[in-house]
């Protein structure tokens, strides 16, 4: 079944990359942009500057969680905004596992 779902997903990524490249050889050559959507899902076949990569990754000013991928075909994921959403989390964990540990040490000292 792995295998079967691996091959599946395999030829989905190929025939959207096909599609892809379809959409853009189709135009007159001063039109193509290499950058585009097949249906909901985004494509970028222009090579990104190093800049460019990190703002994809680390893009505290853009509120979406996931982001076109700056080279390829598909989403990345906004580390900033992962980790704005996660750190209240983290820190509530941390004060319940800070305050327990208070009170077991207060408690071992009397």
């Amino acid at each position: 079944m792995r295998c079967l779902m691996a091959r599946l997903t395999k030829w989905i990524v190929l025939g959207l990359i096909g599609a892809a490249l379809y959409d853009q050889l189709r135009r007159p050559p001063a039109e193509r942009t290499w950058v585009g959507q097949i249906g909901p899902v985004p494509y970028n076949f222009r090579l990104p500057s190093l800049e460019h990569l990190r703002t994809s990754l680390w893009n505290p000013d853009d509120p979406r969680l996931i982001t076109p991928i700056p080279w390829g075909i598909g989403w990345w994921i906004n580390l900033a905004q992962v980790h704005r959403r996660l750190s209240p989390l983290i820190e509530q964990v941390r004060q319940r596992f800070t305050v327990g540990r208070d009170e077991q040490e207060a408690a071992t000292l009397r």
